[in-house]
Formats: structure tokens, C-alpha cells, sequence
């Protein structure tokens, strides 16, 4: 096929809503000679598209984006000092175009595709080079789409300073993307874990997928205390924390002294954190912000995912005309695992 010149790309020309989200048609340039051009062909959609949507993303975003951070697509051209990649090649683009290896700064957290630069919400895209890791072979576009967040993030907060060995205990919260594959990676990597939901039902995936401890928190709403009696009063070696305010003070009371909270979302936004400084030093507890994570990261967990064969939780695939319909299914939080958005028709 010819280098297409023009694509169809969702923007939010407005930001007090999704209901925003307009297909408009844009020129396609042909890539420098360090990027390459992508065909997107599936796009996974988080709470941060929410909350960009709503311009309540706290870390900033850029007029009119086109929405979106995470994709899976193929290598339609490449520029020509580009090296180790070729038309063809399947690919995933990093959170943070400029995060290669080691920690963020405040330029490559700019960097976040989705917010502060236009993001992949887009039938093709221009993209550095440098920014672009391997699909794993046993991976569709729609399950690989799902990768450069939420399965990054619960990588980078399980693998983190301490990472994670096998006979550890990982408690996650809820089911939703993150939580997800944390659960996933932490069974692949031998640790124990204690899932938490609101919904029975998400209870018995959450088990189905490795979980060997299940808490329903809406009938037991001290499900601190229950972790600690599922953990001997030890305590869990760590939290993914996705609630935020709300959860941080029973997550900081089920970790064990010594222990990390990975602290990830901020769903939750209300609750009372005064107490959270006293427990920290009294555990010797250190919380952990975690912020997606590098491109290295990137390919050491996709080492990981084919060696164990870990394939994503996709719960709904929606058109891309049907993004509207797609912004709406997340928020209505009825998923479990992932939702994408299909691009590309072939």
C-alpha cells in the first residue's frame, strides 16, 4: 500500500466532557529521518483518558488533544537513520516518548502521549523511534494495546527498587486494568496475592486468573484487618494502590513493616491521609509513586509475558466510530481487565 497522507484522529476540542470527542481529518507528514510512521490498529482506554476528557488530569495537557496513550499497531515506514527496525514490524509505543531507561524528569514527563503532546487516538502516527518496543509474538493488537500503562505500571510498581520474588505477598485493589495485570504478573512471578472488589463476580475472574485470597470490601469494609488475618498479622509484602485518599490508611495498616505501597491512582479521591506520615514511620513503610514506567522496563516485562505466556483480560473491543460509546463503558466501571478501541479495520 501507498504512505498515507492523511488520517482520521479524535480530538477534544472541548474538555467539560467525552461527549467532546470529534473525528477530524489531519495531514499526515512523512517521518524525519529518526522517526517512523505507524498504522494504529488498537487503542486501550484508562482512567486517565477520563479525567483528560474532564481536564482533571493534575499533571497538565496541551489544547485540543488527540486523547489517548496506549497502542498497538505496524510499521508502515521508517526514516532513514533509523536502525533494528523495518516495514512490517509490530510495535507499541512507551508512555512517555522520552523515557528510555531509569527515572523521569519534568521533560520526559512531558513527553506523556495523550495530555501534554497528542496522543494515538488516530489511524496513523508519526512516532520516534526510540520510543517503539516488539509486540510479543503470541499477542493480537487488541491484547498488546493494553500494555504501555496499565501493564507497565503494575510492572514498574511490582519490579520496582525491590522487586518482587516468589513466596511474596501482593495485595491489589479492584479489577480493573492495572490491578489486573498486577495480579498476573505477580502469580507468573510466584508470589501469593489478595485481590480485593466491590462485586463477587470480578471476585471469581480475579480467582480464575491466580488470586488466592478474595476480599469483598463492601462486606467487609475493614478488609485491612482481614489482610492481616489472611497474612499470620504479618502484613502483605505489597499494595498496589489504586484508590488513593480513600484507601491509603487501611493499605499503609495491611502492609507489613518493611513493606512498599506502590501508589498508582487516585480513584478514590476523598478520606482522611493524617495519619498516613505516623504509620509510615512506625512500619518503616515506604510509598512508592509510580508513574508508568521506562521503555527498558518496557521490554524486560515483555520478556516476562512471553516467557510465561501471559495473555491481557480484554473485556470489550468497541469501533473506532464508537469512542464516545467507549469513554462511557470505562466510567460505568463495569469492566473488568481492559477496554479497547479498534482502529483499523484489517
Amino acid at each position: 500500500m501507498g504512505i498515507p497522507t492523511t488520517t482520521r484522529e479524535y480530538r477534544l476540542p472541548k474538555v467539560d466532557g467525552f461527549h467532546n470527542l470529534t473525528i477530524q481529518e489531519a495531514a499526515v507528514p512523512p517521518p524525519k529521518s529518526s522517526e517512523v510512521l505507524v498504522k494504529i490498529h488498537a487503542v486501550s482506554l484508562q482512567y486517565r483518558d477520563l479525567m483528560v476528557a474532564k481536564d482533571k488530569y493534575p499533571f497538565g495537557q496541551k489544547e485540543s488533544p488527540v486523547p489517548c496513550s496506549d497502542m498497538a499497531g505496524e510499521i508502515l515506514a521508517v526514516g532513514d537513520a533509523v536502525r533494528g527496525w523495518a516495514v512490517g514490524d509490530r510495535v507499541c509505543a512507551n508512555f512517555a516518548t522520552d523515557h528510555i531507561f531509569g527515572h523521569f524528569d519534568a521533560e520526559i514527563k512531558a513527553t506523556g502521549l495523550g495530555a501534554p503532546i497528542d496522543g494515538v487516538l488516530t489511524e496513523y502516527k508519526i512516532l520516534p523511534a526510540h520510543s517503539l518496543v516488539r509486540v510479543p509474538e503470541h499477542l493480537s493488537y487488541e491484547e498488546a494495546s493494553t500494555l504501555p500503562c496499565a501493564a507497565l505500571t503494575a510492572y514498574n510498581g511490582l519490579m520496582g527498587p525491590v522487586p518482587l520474588k516468589g513466596g511474596d505477598t501482593v495485595l491489589v485493589q479492584g479489577t480493573g486494568g492495572t490491578s489486573i495485570f498486577a495480579l498476573q504478573l505477580a502469580v507468573a512471578s510466584g508470589a501469593t496475592v489478595i485481590a480485593t472488589s466491590s462485586s463477587d463476580e470480578k471476585l471469581k475472574i480475579a480467582q480464575k486468573l491466580g488470586a488466592t485470597h478474595l476480599v469483598n470490601y463492601k462486606k467487609t469494609p475493614a478488609w485491612d484487618e482481614e489482610v492481616l488475618r489472611l497474612t499470620n498479622g504479618r502484613g502483605v509484602d505489597q499494595v498496589i494502590e489504586i484508590g488513593g485518599a480513600g484507601t491509603l490508611q487501611r493499605s499503609m495498616n495491611a502492609v507489613r513493616y518493611g513493606g512498599w505501597v506502590q501508589v498508582i491512582g487516585f480513584i478514590s479521591d476523598q478520606g482522611d491521609v493524617s495519619g498516613v506520615p505516623v504509620q509510615a514511620v512506625g512500619k518503616g513503610v515506604t510509598l512508592r509513586g509510580i508513574l508508568v514506567g521506562s521503555r527498558s522496563q518496557f521490554e524486560d516485562m515483555n520478556r516476562l509475558i512471553t516467557a510465561t505466556g501471559i495473555r491481557p483480560v480484554v473485556d470489550k473491543v468497541f469501533a473506532f466510530e464508537e469512542a464516545r460509546e467507549a469513554y462511557e463503558y470505562v466510567e460505568s466501571q463495569q469492566h473488568v481487565g481492559k477496554v479497547v478501541i479498534k482502529v483499523a479495520k484489517d
